[in-house]
């Protein structure tokens, strides 16, 4: 019994100091008091709450401007902005070897799904007075195709490649496809070489805007 009394007096005495310290620093930090809440402070879901108010209230306020900007966007492309492609007569009539098969196709597709027309053909348009850069570059007579579809528009472009490319806003249709009459004469080739019959003259008025239908009746 006196032996392990004097080796646990040892082990005791026989103890770091540092680690001595270090046991009395840790204990002491522990000893320091946590501060304590104050009964005033919010709960967390009356704050959530608040935020949740707000932040929707905004989603919903943007998400509203959103959809308002895009429907009147819409609105403006389908009622009144038109997309053109525009070439001489010559080219865009008689010369171009698949823009007759392009526009009936595309007429025989409308007609099938019973979707109303949105292109037509222009003879001399009024509205490239409005774009005097064009018609710096055209041979007249120009001719125009005409329509609400800016996708398709950019595609005619594309497969008839010598052709210029712009769009414009009118107030009605009518102004849109507004002309100036002119008689078209293209002459007849000596020798016809292609695989394909040749255009016959007038193969376009069913495209012509109704105005201009009726005066070639």
């Amino acid at each position: 019994m006196s032996l392990m009394k004097s080796l646990g007096a040892s082990a005791v005495v026989t103890v770091p100091t540092a680690a001595v310290t270090t046991t009395h620093l840790h204990h002491s930090s522990l000893s320091f008091p946590l501060p304590s809440m104050p009964q005033h402070f919010p709960k967390l879901n009356t704050v959530t709450n608040g935020v949740n108010w707000r932040t929707t209230t905004s989603v919903r306020t943007a998400v509203s401007a959103v959809d308002s900007n895009g429907t009147t966007e819409k609105e403006t492309e389908s009622n009144k902005k038109y997309h053109f492609v525009v070439a001489n007569a010559k080219f865009m009539l008689d010369e171009e070897e698949h823009f007759q098969e392009q526009l009936f196709e595309r007429a025989r597709l409308f007609k099938e799904r019973n979707m109303e027309q949105d292109f037509w053909l222009v003879i001399e348009p009024k509205f490239l007075d409005k774009f005097p850069n064009i018609t710096r570059r055209l041979k007249r007579p120009a001719v125009a195709l005409v329509s609400t579809n800016g996708t398709w528009i950019k595609f005619m472009k594309l497969r008839l490649d010598r052709v210029l490319l712009e769009s414009f806003e009118a107030e009605s249709i009518e102004e849109a496809l507004a002309f100036n009459p002119v008689n078209l004469e293209f002459e007849k080739p000596d020798k016809w070489v292609a695989p394909y019959p040749k255009y016959e003259y007038g193969w376009w008025e069913s495209f012509l805007p109704p105005t201009a239908q009726k005066q070639h009746v």
